[in-house]
């Protein structure tokens, strides 16, 4: 059964993400080349450096400083950390950083999975489409006007790392 955007909405708020965004796509089956997974995963390297202009995002996920550290060096994806296509390889997306956001893998990654498969058989598919880079729920991005002090020294942390790497 093809879903109406009404539908699709309904069925990602069901699923915890009634903020995520949603793009209408036209499937184009597409080959996947054999070494994809040995691109991906450079390619995440590349995203995660790109990250320096996402800090509050990052500040709301949470990390501890060694994972915080660890992700916008570069050096290693922290656990529960999901790099997901906009537009899955195999329904014509790229290799490509702007094809890339993250989120937790749990619930967020496994939950746009069961949405996809969903709506398996249908030509014309719902995609999870975040705005940002990273998904944080908007629940959980809001803040009040008071700080904290892990994730104030965090973002001053991102911001002198994005102003050595030219990025301000």
């Amino acid at each position: 059964m093809k879903w109406s955007q009404d539908v699709a909405e309904k069925r990602i708020a069901a699923l915890g993400m009634d903020d995520m965004p949603l793009v209408q796509h036209d499937i184009t089956r597409t080959p996947v080349s054999p070494d994809w997974f040995t691109n991906y995963k450079e390619l995440c390297h590349k995203f995660m450096a790109t990250l320096t202009d996402s800090a509050q995002e990052l500040v709301f996920m949470n990390f501890n400083q060694d994972d915080f550290m660890g992700i916008l060096t570069g050096r290693r994806v922290p656990d529960n950390i999901s790099f997901r296509f906009r537009v899955p390889l195999v329904l014509g997306g790229k290799l490509d950083v702007d094809n890339l956001f993250m989120c937790w893998t749990f619930p967020h990654s496994i939950n746009m999975d069961r949405f996809l498969i969903e709506q398996s058989g249908n030509e014309t598919i719902w995609l999870p489409n975040p705005a940002k880079k990273i998904y944080v729920p908007a629940h959980i991005g809001g803040g009040g006007d008071g700080g904290n002090a892990t994730s104030d020294r965090l973002s001053q942390m991102a911001a002198q790392m994005a102003a050595s790497r030219g990025m301000e």
